[in-house]
This record gives structure tokens, C-alpha cells and sequence, in this order.
């Protein structure tokens, strides 16, 4: 049995913080005594730590997480090798000497934590090997991607229900940020969970303004610039409906005067990369990119979220607008939709020939096209949607609850005005002196490129702002900071120390 000592001791060691965000602790504690779980927790509620924590305490065993991407992956091994874990993955974007040799060290059980894929995961021949290497339990991330009701279904997560059937001993964590309860029942069916423990945290994002506006093509770009300015110097994400799009609306924006870039599957991978790690640094505010970008993406700063089109779900819209206020601070979250998108989006659905995922679409289609045409709480509707019942009648942060928005979109300054009682859209940086942070930042960004990881591997924004309020002057203080373990203190320690003391 893991000791309070030891639990709360890894978690500043490695993570340096003092306190666990509210279930992390029972959810750890569930999977350390081997028992089955599953997690619905928001995007930015910590999910990765209640995987990664119970992992590093079995020493001499391996955690095997399934994950859908491999950039995703790819910066979660980074992450936990800076913290001072030892991880890996195995992907085909790595040599086959690389895997090779990742297999045999797996096999002695040197990794707390092996990252593999959903389709490497299918293959028999994979799962036969995995009896080899000492696990300790699989963690199955985008848990919702096994189930044909929920919004990004891949066949591949089908596969997964082969593991309780080959290691019946081993415990299953299932993760998700977005499942309504028949996905919650789907992933414990699927997954073949016995007895799990349930953790389903609110789906109340009350930081977060939802603001639903119907518009058309000549007055929907003018909204879109009226928002960016109004979030001027503060990180934002457009989602495109359409590639083509991304294209224009860059172009638009920076004819503008709005720097911006974009992102989507038609790129190269160097080419998404290098757009997708500018804007994680700040070097650009703006990423305009289609649904292909942000599963994974670990910003806490996101100011405003803006949608061009009706999303094909609830469930899509949950999770993309969910991408703003990661750090809790207040965010906005823009659907800028227009009636040609549902007419778009019943036409692809008429496509489809699988009559089942057709009544499924459908009845997506209906939910969505309900909720931006609906005139009641933005939140109250998101909130009954994944089954948790909410009592207010007024949210004090939505289209619906809030006075109506004055559209200005003539001039250059171009400001979003909301009457009446106050729209809690902008953050409080009064503590925060923006020349220290810009120095930091900096800072950041060139150790980034010298060692080779995206900036946030090396501190998330919101440690950046704590420095900037706390302002250590020596290590023992510097450790103090959330954040901040014992790896990075000896890596970056007298770095910070020596840029605070320059301000």
C-alpha cells in the first residue's frame, strides 16, 4: 500500500505541486490497488497525471498507454523525460532499430510508461509480445474514440477489448474529456471494465462565455476580426469547416494587420509542426486550423476560441471551445455559424452508406443544429447533454444570459461590447507584469530550441505567470513554485533565477 508520504512526495518531486486537483488523489489511489476505472474529466482537468503518477510508483513495471496521435506521443515522452521519468514510445515514425531496441529495454522493464498506438495495439503480434514486459496496467487515453456513438469513433479502439481477455490480472483506466453516459457505458462494455470506479467530473466550465451568433458570409468575417482584436496580444484558435478555408481566412487576417497561421491535414508534418510550436511560444497569437488541430494540444492560455462553422457535434464543440481557459482564467468561446453549414453537413451525412452511423449522425445533427438555434443557457444545454442535471436559470456567461453583444466592425479598433451586467472575458493581469513575462517567454523559447522540445515541455505558461507574481530570488523559493520539480529546479534553476533578477 503506497503511503500518503510517498503519494503527495512524488507529486511535488516530480510535478511540484503540493496539493492534487480534486479526484486525481481517489482516481490514483483506485489504480494503484488495481482496480478498473473510468474517467470523464474536461480538457485541462489533469488527466494525464492520474495515469502517469501510479505509474512511476511500481517501480521495475511498465503502464502501456494507448494514444491516438503520435505528435501527442511524441510530446508526452518529451514531457516526462524532462520531469526525470523514464518513458517511450513505440510508433512507425521511429527506425526500426529504434523499436527494436525500445522492445528489449521495455522487456527488462526499464520504462514506467510505454506509449503505443491504437493500430500498433490491433496487431497480434504486438499483443503477444507485451506478455514479455513486466505491466503494471494500460491507461487508455480518447477512451470515447471505442465507441460508435461517440464523436471520433476509430475502429481500432475495438481491439482494445482483446486485453482483458490476455492479462484478466492487469487493471484498465479508460480517459475521456467529452462522453455523454450511453458513450460512458459503450467505453466499460467495449473495455469489458469490471467493477470500475467511476469518476465523471462536472461539465460546468464556468470560466469559459459561450457566445452562439448566427451571421452570414458578408458579416461573419467582420465578427471574426472584431473578436481577434478585442483579444489582441492573447493566444487564440479559428477552426476552419474546410481546408481551403484556412487558407482564405489566414490570408484575410493578415491583410488585416493580424498575424496568423494555419494548420491542417493537407501539410507536411515539418510544415505542421513548425506553424503549431510558433504559435504554442507566442510567436503568433493566431492559429487558424480545421479539426485536425489541438487533440493534445497543452496551452493553458488560450484567450478565445473561435468556431466558423456548426461543428457535427455536441460533443466537438465541448472539447474544441474547451480549448480556451485551460488555466481558468476567463475565455471566450465564439460559434460564428451560418444555416448553409447545417445544409453542409446534411449533405455528408447523406453520404454515408452504413445506415446505423447514418441515424447516429442524424441524431448529432439535431442535437447540434438544436443547440445553436436554442435561446436558453449555452451551459445548462451543454451540461443536461452529457447527463448532469445543473439548477441556475441564468449562467451569467453565455449569449442567452448575458445582455446582447454591440457589434462594432467598422473601424480598425473594432470592439466586442457586452451591456449590462459584465462578461467575465478578460484576464486578470494585474499582478502580472507583461515585460518579466515577455523576458521569460523569451527565455523559454531559446532553451526550447536548444533542447530540442516544444516550448511548454519546459514550463506551461501558467508557472511562467507564478514567477512573474512570486518572483523567487533563490532555489529553495524557486522550488516552491507549481510546476517546478526536482528535475527541472537542477535543469533550469539558475537560468530563471538569473532572467528574474535582470527585471
Amino acid at each position: 500500500m503506497i503511503s500518503d508520504d510517498a503519494l503527495k512526495g512524488a507529486l511535488k518531486r516530480y510535478w511540484g505541486y503540493d496539493a492534487f486537483r480534486p479526484r486525481q488523489e481517489e482516481i490514483v489511489r483506485n489504480i494503484l490497488k488495481g482496480r478498473d476505472v473510468c474517467v470523464v474529466m474536461p480538457t485541462g482537468g489533469g488527466k494525464s497525471l492520474c495515469y502517469q503518477l501510479p505509474a512511476i510508483l511500481q517501480h521495475g513495471q511498465t503502464a502501456i498507454v494507448v494514444s491516438p496521435l503520435i505528435a501527442l506521443m511524441q510530446d508526452q515522452v518529451a514531457q516526462l523525460a524532462q520531469m526525470g521519468i523514464s518513458a517511450a514510445q513505440l510508433n512507425s515514425s521511429q527506425s526500426w532499430h529504434e523499436q527494436r531496441e525500445t522492445e528489449r529495454r521495455a522487456e527488462a522493464g526499464e520504462f514506467r510508461l510505454l506509449y503505443l498506438s491504437p493500430e500498433r495495439l490491433a496487431k497480434s503480434e504486438m499483443v503477444e509480445w507485451l506478455a514479455k514486459v513486466p505491466v503494471s496496467f494500460f491507461a487508455i487515453d480518447e477512451a470515447h474514440c471505442i465507441s460508435e456513438w461517440g464523436h471520433e469513433f476509430r475502429p481500432d479502439y475495438r481491439q482494445m477489448k482483446l486485453l482483458r481477455k490476455e492479462f484478466p490480472q492487469k487493471p484498465i483506466a479508460a480517459f475521456t474529456a467529452s462522453a455523454t453516459r450511453r458513450v460512458r457505458h459503450d467505453i466499460i462494455e467495449q473495455l469489458k471494465l469490471q467493477d470500475p470506479g467511476k469518476f465523471i467530473a462536472s461539465f460546468h466550465r464556468k470560466n469559459l462565455n459561450y457566445q452562439v451568433v448566427a451571421c452570414d458570409s458578408k458579416t461573419q468575417d467582420g465578427k471574426l476580426l472584431a473578436i481577434l482584436r478585442k483579444h489582441a496580444g492573447s493566444a487564440a484558435i479559428v477552426y476552419s469547416p474546410t481546408i481551403k478555408r484556412v487558407g482564405s481566412t489566414v490570408t484575410m487576417l493578415r491583410g488585416a494587420g493580424i498575424s496568423a497561421i494555419g494548420y491542417h491535414a493537407d501539410m507536411d508534418s515539418a510544415e505542421r509542426k513548425k506553424n503549431q510550436e510558433s504559435w504554442m511560444a507566442d510567436e503568433v497569437n493566431v492559429l487558424v486550423g480545421t479539426v485536425a488541430f489541438g487533440l493534445g494540444i497543452n496551452k493553458s492560455a488560450v484567450r478565445t476560441v473561435v468556431h466558423l462553422s456548426l461543428p457535427k457535434s455536441i460533443e466537438q464543440y465541448y472539447q474544441e471551445a474547451g480549448r480556451a481557459g485551460r488555466d481558468g482564467k476567463p475565455s471566450d468561446c465564439f460559434l460564428l455559424w451560418q444555416k448553409k453549414d447545417a445544409g453542409l453537413l446534411a449533405y455528408f451525412i447523406e453520404q454515408l452508406s452504413d445506415a446505423a452511423e447514418k441515424k447516429r449522425s442524424w441524431d448529432r445533427y439535431h442535437e447540434v443544429r438544436g443547440f445553436a438555434e436554442a435561446k436558453e443557457c449555452r451551459h445548462k444545454i451543454i451540461c443536461n447533454h452529457f447527463g448532469e442535471k445543473v439548477a441556475w436559470e441564468n449562467c451569467g456567461a453565455c449569449d442567452a444570459c448575458l445582455p446582447a453583444i454591440e457589434w462594432s466592425v467598422a473601424g480598425k479598433e473594432s470592439p466586442v461590447r457586452q451591456k449590462g451586467k459584465k462578461a467575465h472575458t478578460t484576464a486578470d493581469t494585474r499582478e502580472i507584469d507583461a515585460k518579466l513575462l515577455a523576458a521569460l517567454k523569451q527565455w523559454r523559447l531559446e532553451r526550447s530550441r536548444a533542447d530540442k522540445v516544444p516550448a511548454f515541455v519546459i514550463l506551461h505558461d501558467s508557472t511562467l505567470e507564478h514567477l512573474c507574481v512570486t518572483r523567487p530570488r533563490h532555489l529553495v523559493a524557486l522550488r516552491q513554485t507549481p510546476g517546478i520539480g526536482d528535475q527541472k529546479l537542477e535543469r533550469y534553476g539558475k537560468e530563471i533565477l538569473e532572467v528574474l533578477a535582470a527585471k
